[in-house]
């Protein structure tokens, strides 16, 4: 269980098993944010984790069960061939198709995370990247992508590649007329908390344009600030609070 106190820092481990423990507890947690902030839709989406032993497999969702119930026993297990080698349920072809090829592409990358979220589906369909126009955005500034292509659900591991190769080695990219995609470098955490806040920041922007014209951020200032809060442990920082308020109003998501 958790403690009462937010951690200071990263977390170590003494064995492979107890990190993939705190891995999958995050996965479920993830899930349960994600349901809660309504980025469930049917369906879609996805956040996936990679294993820590054996590195060309990921911890997924479920296909088909809501996000909001999902537990630490309920995460299934997928090899590089898309074969579910530990649990019950099926995988989502899809999340197969864009995160095993994001996950051999990017080794650094510890997880990954797609929904269809409103904002960021609405954002998508502009076909742009977002602008430096508040002090959360700049988190992506110069370090996200846009796939300018949309040829309906990705089931194809060449489009999987595709993307891969947009996102490069920044941590998003917007994905046209469909969403979001965001990666986490140290954690599980900061692949969720960089959608979270990308999520608030296609909102905050469509909310600007709607009222305006927005003046942007300097780029003197946008590149200074975009250090301060885009690393990846301050994704990992800015998760905590969240882990520790699900946490103690879901506990059942750490079921094992």
């Amino acid at each position: 269980m958790p403690s009462d106190r937010l951690p200071a820092q990263f977390p170590t481990f003494d064995n492979v098993e107890e990190e993939l423990r705190h891995r999958k507890q995050r996965l479920a947690a993830a899930f349960r944010l994600f349901g809660h902030f309504g980025f469930d839709e049917g369906l879609a989406g996805h956040i996936t984790a990679r294993d820590p032993e054996r590195l060309d497999h990921f911890w997924v969702n479920p296909l088909g069960m809501n996000f909001k119930l999902i537990r630490v026993k309920d995460l299934i297990l997928v090899n590089d061939r898309g074969e579910v080698v530990h649990g019950d349920w099926p995988v989502n072809a899809a999340a197969f198709a864009i995160h095993s090829r994001i996950h051999a592409a990017r080794p650094d990358v510890v997880a990954a995370a797609h929904a269809h979220s409103v904002y960021g589906k609405a954002w998508s369909s502009l076909r742009r990247p977002l602008d430096p126009l508040t002090q959360d955005s700049l988190a992506f500034y110069g370090d996200h992508a846009v796939y300018e292509d949309y040829t309906g659900v990705v089931l194809d591991l060449e489009e999987g590649k595709r993307i891969a190769h947009v996102l490069g080695g920044h941590k998003a990219v917007i994905l046209s007329n469909h969403g979001l995609l965001t990666v986490g470098q140290t954690s599980v955490d900061e692949a969720a908390w960089w959608f979270i806040t990308m999520e608030r920041t296609c909102q905050a922007q469509l909310l600007a344009e709607a009222a305006g014209t927005p003046v942007l951020i300097e780029p003197d200032q946008a590149e200074k600030t975009a250090p301060q809060v885009g690393p990846p442990m301050a994704g990992w920082r800015a998760f905590q609070p969240l882990y520790e308020w699900i946490v103690k109003v879901q506990p059942d998501l750490l079921e094992e």
